[in-house]
């Protein structure tokens, strides 16, 4: 999720899985398409508990209050998860289902971009299911045959350390100004990192462009980088803690999640929504077909779609994919919602073609722009 270089692979004689996927019941849940699979959701509870493991990689606990999730579900389940290489990118969890498959170590379930949500899809890597709450879930949000859903979502915005630059920047047309030479950081490279591509779409949407073309958003960040305001490093909680990237485009939800924690240091971190890139998109949760902890990673499912697993993530600042119905059946956690940061302008979403479009258009063009 957060954009590492750094990529995950199989290691040398991995031993291949021997995890079951038939419970005691004679369900078969590597093919089960809902908890009504397993005689409902107590049965699934308890196949689940029997395989005692869910293996994730690419979740930062202080990504969307993740820390807090995994350590509620298990609580709550008495099944361990096992978190591995929380600074990986959504183009490593995909690496890793295929590099890994018919292995213990393979990924249970995955959070990635939309782009990376799609072409895994397209590729057959997940697992068709349907939780609980999904008809609560718009059809725009879901594949409809439940190969995935997206999971919470939320702005681009610009953090920014005020006592280090000063006057905050609050849009895309401010950050060129001379003042923030060297200090402008994207979560990564746009290729690899869900957040970086958003960034980018972000910017273009402020430079004229539009959903069905992400190239403006290209050309000025090659005019930031032409001017010497791009900062390559890739922004993480400890760069901007050490000043190496002060100003930092990211998710309003993690943006504001790091204010929260420098606070306590002396750090007076703003986060703004630029009023001239407004740009939303919701990450995608999906089953990995092979994962070798079947019954777990489909309870993992059905407990980030209640209600307890929806104002977790709300609780980190994002906006759960579930929002509007939970409001409306008053279950959202009024004050949580009541914290999210502002927002003027009207939302953008782009479809799945659109996304694969930005995504192959991106590939072709980002590196010798910017990245060169």
């Amino acid at each position: 999720m957060i954009a590492a270089l750094t990529v995950v692979t199989a290691a040398c004689g991995a031993a291949p899985t021997t995890q079951t996927q038939t419970t005691t019941g004679g369900v078969n849940a590597a093919t089960a398409t809902s908890a009504a699979d397993f005689g409902g959701l107590d049965k699934l509870v308890e196949a689940a508990k029997k395989e005692g493991n869910l293996h994730v990689i690419a979740l930062p606990p202080d990504w969307a209050n993740y820390g807090e999730i995994i350590k509620k579900f298990e609580e709550k389940y008495g099944i361990k998860i096992e978190s591995e290489n929380p600074d990986a990118s959504s183009a490593d969890e995909i690496n890793a289902v295929k590099t890994r498959k018919g292995q213990d170590r393979a990924p249970d379930v995955l959070d990635v971009g939309q782009a990376f949500g799609f072409s895994g899809a397209k590729e057959g890597l997940y697992a068709a299911y349907k939780v609980q709450s999904w008809d609560k879930i718009p059809d725009g949000q879901k594949d409809p045959n439940g190969l995935w859903v997206n999971d919470y979502g939320g702005y681009v915005s610009i953090g920014c350390d005020a006592k280090k630059i000063g006057t905050c920047p609050k849009t895309f047309a401010d950050l060129l100004k001379p003042e923030y030479k060297g200090k402008v950081a994207l979560n990564g490279n746009p290729n690899k990192s869900g957040s970086a591509f958003a960034g980018v779409w972000a910017a273009s949407l402020g430079q004229g462009g539009s959903l069905d073309d992400i190239a403006p958003g290209v050309q000025f960040f090659k005019k930031l980088k032409d001017v010497g305001n791009f900062n390559p490093v890739e922004s993480t909680p400890a760069t901007v803690e050490k000043g190496e990237t002060p100003i930092s485009i990211d998710w309003d939800y993690l943006n504001a999640g790091y204010r929260e924690q420098f606070l306590p240091k002396g750090l007076d971190f703003q986060v703004a929504v630029p009023s001239d890139g407004v740009y939303a998109q919701y990450y995608v949760q999906a089953i990995n077909k092979d994962a070798p902890h079947p019954a777990a990673a489909r309870l993992w499912m059905e407990f980030l779609y209640s209600a307890e697993g929806q104002n977790l993530w709300l609780k980190g600042g994002a906006r759960p994919v579930l929002m509007p119905s939970m409001t409306a059946d008053g279950t959202i956690d009024k004050a949580l919602a009541d914290k999210l940061p502002p927002v003027e302008g009207e939302a953008k979403f782009p479809t799945e073609d659109q996304v694969t479009k930005a995504k192959d258009d991106l590939a072709k063009t980002w590196d010798a722009a910017v990245a060169g």
